[in-house]
């Protein structure tokens, strides 16, 4: 927004105009910029971060899953990962596993 239009708002309504409707316009678009940018925005991106993370998953690496399981990955299948934890042997949602080696997925 420019300076002008900031003064405009700033200005006394002219005489029967709606000057507070502006305001109140001006106001309801502020709030929904706050909300982009500190909810909205920042989830979206911590997503498309776990979603790389998850991306680059292959055999043998080491994970920890949203349930606190930690073991090797044994086999990848589309959204199927089969990980070996000790001596048994799980499988786990794609979606589930929020730590690759040192990586850690935003938000954890």
């Amino acid at each position: 927004m420019t300076a002008p239009a900031l003064f405009a708002l700033l200005a006394p309504p002219p005489e029967g105009g709606s000057g507070g409707l502006m305001i109140l316009l001006f106001q309801i678009a502020a709030i929904g910029a706050v909300f982009y940018f500190l909810i909205i925005r920042p989830q979206g991106q911590a997503r498309k971060k776990h979603q790389a993370l998850l991306a680059g998953l292959k055999k043998g690496d080491d994970i920890m899953t949203a349930g606190g399981i930690i073991g090797k990955v044994k086999d990848i299948k589309d959204n199927r990962i089969t990980v070996e934890s000790g001596t048994a042997t799980l499988v786990v949602e794609r979606a589930r596993i929020i730590q690759v080696g040192d990586a850690v997925a935003p938000g954890q």
